[in-house]
């Protein structure tokens, strides 16, 4: 049995493209060969990556997507699969940051825009992908998730309680649709350096890296991105309900 290391001609959906994690996804599957659908809450930032890889001839095309509304993620799948002819690929990667201390007054409001964002529209975007991930010969789902979901941070309980739903959802899913043949995963990044990370002060971000991780240093979201493709090759077809610390050893280290 020959199996492909390529998803030259696939399609794949990725939320939250239009920077960070997400933005070097797009770019990495679409120098490999794939078409991209890049969404993003902003609609010009989904376009500059976008317009970015088609100045480099590679097929890709943006839409403006709240994943928090229904009614839009169903819009934007139908209008990537018109596009392109279908879709084998869904990257579950828009997120957002969820900070609030448990007594905090505005701990609910909190709460639901974590879970909004972070888990329910993972499930609404499966559910919408599926008919279509169904027809595909390599079906292929990854949910990025974090660290937060295996180990927390003081005043975070709103995201690592939405990242480890995340976690959850990705093995009861990849139990549920392995009998189709489609795989579901999950990432789940360290400290990366994204817009997320950007305003930590450079001297803590080191002091951070060097007490908590193996490599001492923070991640490239481009070493992310690596992973979701391995995760999406046809080559990858025995590899369901992983989940994946991308941390240069944080989780790993003790001392």
């Amino acid at each position: 049995m020959a199996l492909s290391r390529s998803v030259r001609g696939l399609t794949a959906l990725i939320t939250g493209a239009g920077s960070g994690m997400g933005r070097a996804t797009a770019e990495v599957f679409a120098r490999e060969g794939a078409n991209v659908a890049v969404t993003d809450l902003s609609a010009d930032a989904a376009w500059q990556t976008a317009d970015a890889l088609q100045r480099d001839g590679l097929p890709a095309e943006a839409w403006a997507l709240d994943v928090a509304d229904p009614q839009a993620i169903e819009t934007v799948v139908q209008a990537a699969v018109a596009r392109f002819g279908g879709l084998d690929i869904l990257v579950n990667n828009a997120g957002i940051s969820a900070f609030a201390a448990v007594d905090s007054p505005t701990y609910d409001q909190v709460w639901d825009r974590a879970f909004a964002v972070l888990l329910t529209a993972h499930q609404r975007l499966v559910r919408s992908a599926l008919p279509h991930l169904r027809a595909s010969k390599h079906p292929r789902i990854v949910n990025i998730a974090s660290t937060e979901a295996l180990g927390a941070t003081a005043r975070d309980s709103p995201y690592a309680a939405a990242k480890a739903g995340v976690t959850g959802l990705t093995r009861a899913l990849a139990v549920e649709l392995g009998k189709e043949g489609i795989t579901v995963n999950c990432i789940c990044p360290g400290p990366i350096l994204t817009g997320m990370t950007a305003e930590v002060p450079e001297a803590d971000r080191q002091a951070f890296a060097n007490r908590r991780t193996a490599l001492r240093r923070y991640g490239d979201p481009e070493e992310v991105a690596h992973m979701t493709l391995s995760l999406c090759l046809p080559s990858a077809s025995y590899i369901t309900g992983a989940v994946i610390p991308v941390d240069g050893g944080l989780m790993a280290r003790n001392a």
